[in-house]
């Protein structure tokens, strides 16, 4: 399919024409932020933080609150060998986690990876809609193509969590122009086979503004970790960690509707600002970004800068 045409199919399934983007050197941050008992506050205002880039006080230019604000979820799934025992498990926690996480006014988008990125489900209010693609994509039902994301790479593995997340966040979440933006991935983080690297990925995400949250599920050895399911781990903990997000261990959680729960609280529970950095030097190198609370016992999850390209 050409780039034109799955343009084409994002619109339809948005229902809404493709924003027109411009270059701006507003930087945005969505956050969060707890109290000294660990529960989420909801009534800051910008007066009562400051945000630094580098150790540099920045002026807050834009500060929104995430209450009543729609969510524009996308839903990343592994499909690789790695993950061939889990794909029931995918569907069922996949459906789970929009039927506990989804609100009216929101919309999400299914993404499916091997080594090619494939659009299962374009933006959608409806959760069975995402669940039917997902379905037919699982059974490869005769008649049903599915669009690729990104170039078509020649690929020597079979896993490109890498490349999943970097075009996903390029050619989907970044022309999605309404709500506050997230990607649910469902993984063992275990990358084999992606053009990109681990930082090329997070940058990504952070760019177009998503906050990552990962649903890990690993295939052991006779119940034991592997150099490469602890690659995986690890891989996992630093999207989310470096993007503001979450990382579950799926295999280890009783109950995911408990992970779904803290994830749903944190999007309603997030902030929105924006500044415009004081360092006007667009030298590629990375600004690490602190919040910090004019009051005392508050603790803040956020991504943790951007590149400055």
């Amino acid at each position: 399919m050409t780039r034109r045409l799955l343009f084409q199919v994002l619109a339809a399934g948005a229902q809404e024409p493709p924003p027109i983007r411009v270059e701006v050197s507003l930087v945005n941050v969505p956050f969060s932020a707890r109290d000294a008992r660990g529960q989420l506050v909801k009534t800051l205002s910008k007066d009562d933080i400051e945000i630094l880039e580098d150790g540099v006080p920045q002026t807050i230019s834009h500060f929104s609150t995430g209450a009543g604000s729609s969510l524009s979820i996308g839903l990343i799934a592994d499909m690789s060998g790695s993950q061939r025992e889990f794909q029931k498990d995918h569907r069922r926690d996949l459906k789970d986690f929009l039927k506990n996480v989804m609100q009216k006014q929101d919309k999400a988008f299914l993404i499916c990876f091997a080594g090619a990125t494939k659009l299962v489900a374009p933006l959608t209010a409806s959760i069975d809609a995402i669940t039917d693609s997902f379905r037919a994509y699982e059974k490869n039902e005769k008649g049903v193509v599915f669009p690729s994301i990104g170039p078509q790479e020649l690929r020597a593995g079979a896993s490109s969590v890498y490349d999943a997340i970097y075009n996903t966040s390029e050619e989907v979440m970044s022309r999605i122009d309404t709500g506050r933006r997230a990607l649910i991935l469902f993984s063992d983080g275990e990358d084999t086979s992606s053009a990109h690297n681990l930082m090329d990925a997070i940058e990504a995400a952070q760019r177009c503004g998503s906050t990552v949250f990962c649903l890990r599920y690993t295939e052991l050895n006779k119940n034991r970790w592997t150099a490469r399911n602890k690659y995986g781990r690890s891989v996992m903990e630093r999207i989310a960690r470096d993007t503001g997000g979450l990382d579950f261990d799926a295999g280890e959680s009783d109950n995911l509707r408990e992970a779904y729960k803290q994830i749903a609280d944190i999007l309603r529970a997030s902030y929105d600002l924006g500044y415009s950095s004081s360092n006007k030097n667009p030298d590629a190198t990375f600004r690490k970004i602190q919040i910090r609370a004019k009051r005392a016992d508050l603790t803040f999850r956020h991504k943790a800068g951007y590149y400055a390209r």
